[in-house]
């Protein structure tokens, strides 16, 4: 299998301050799909105009380098700002008559969850008026069970998560998966598996994202293989 990892549009810096841990609930609510593909900026920060160019500039790259018709399924946490994204780059038909991938909305691969209002998503039932493209069906509550006003989810829960999300995808029968996620549980996630990494690649994989960044990685499941990896060049990703 092969996944093309996806840091969100608003991930790394995206709650340093109260009144930015307010966006799920405030203006950022406003952006809708539609508001996200077709409206005019007009009105916008500079900061979210930002944002938004550098998910038309990977909307762009994905076209150009032909990785869209590559891509046989899109993950996406059932957070607002990782939904705009996935939309953002893989939603809608392309001009050269491709389809979009289908797009699933997966609980285990949002952002660490707890105290920030960022991080707490709205109703399914919200969300699927909103984002009639992504596939709910997966989601076990409506309400988000999973986020507590005064428990912050620990660095060892996340990654936990973490290796439980990549677990599920091994179930996975796609060849290749985007996964659309979060700045802190890639960075977790990825740190777990670091001893799995080829020594070659694994500073590379470790390092933190940047809003937007696309990287790619093959999962192979030791068992598969023929001989037992005992210099770290074989791991289960």
């Amino acid at each position: 299998m092969f996944l093309w990892l996806i840091l969100n549009h608003a991930g790394g810096e995206a709650c340093t301050s109260k009144s930015q841990c307010s966006r799920e609930e405030g203006s950022w609510a406003l952006l809708s799909p539609e508001f996200l593909m077709l409206s005019s900026p007009i009105g916008l920060g500079a900061g979210m105009i930002y944002l938004l160019l550098k998910v038309s500039n990977l909307c762009n790259y994905v076209n150009t380098s032909g990785l869209f018709k590559k891509i046989d399924l899109v993950i996406t946490s059932p957070l607002l700002r990782a939904m705009q994204t996935a939309v953002g780059v893989f939603g809608g038909e392309r001009s050269s008559g491709l389809k979009s991938p289908p797009i699933v909305a997966v609980e285990l691969c949002r952002e660490r969850t707890g105290v920030h209002p960022c991080d707490k998503r709205r109703t399914i039932t919200e969300y699927s008026s909103l984002f009639p493209q992504i596939d709910f069906s997966l989601m076990e509550s409506d309400d988000d069970n999973l986020w507590k006003a005064d428990v912050r989810e620990t660095d060892e829960e996340v990654a936990a998560r973490g290796l439980k999300f990549m677990n599920w995808l091994k179930t996975r029968q796609e060849t290749e998966i985007a996964v659309v996620t979060h700045h802190r549980f890639l960075q977790y996630t990825l740190n777990a598996l670091a001893n799995d990494f080829h020594p070659s690649v694994r500073s590379e994989m470790c390092k933190e994202f940047v809003n937007c960044e696309l990287r790619s990685m093959a999962m192979v499941d030791k068992r598969m293989m023929n001989c037992p990896a005992t210099d770290g060049s074989g791991g289960s990703v």
